[in-house]
């Protein structure tokens, strides 16, 4: 299963309560937003959604999403 993360502007719960319909509507994927991050992480794991795919579907609900990049030099700017 691959793991997606992203930067995000979902901010509050209400915001995670808007973006639901729209995440739920991937196929094959379980998401969770970090709130309390301060860079608001999205963390989609799929099988078979790209990243494209995820942040376009973010795009739909009215909201940002960049790819955080993992390893040595992605964990330096948080």
């Amino acid at each position: 299963m691959k793991s997606y993360k992203f930067k995000t502007n979902i901010n509050c719960g209400n915001c995670v309560k808007f973006v639901t319909p729209f995440l739920d509507d991937l196929k094959d994927a379980e998401w969770h937003v970090d709130t309390n991050d301060k860079r608001k992480v999205l963390e989609v794991k799929t099988e078979s959604l790209t990243e494209k795919e995820i942040i376009d579907k973010v795009h739909d609900a009215g909201y940002e999403a960049q790819p955080l990049k993992s390893g040595f030099l992605g964990g330096l700017f948080k």
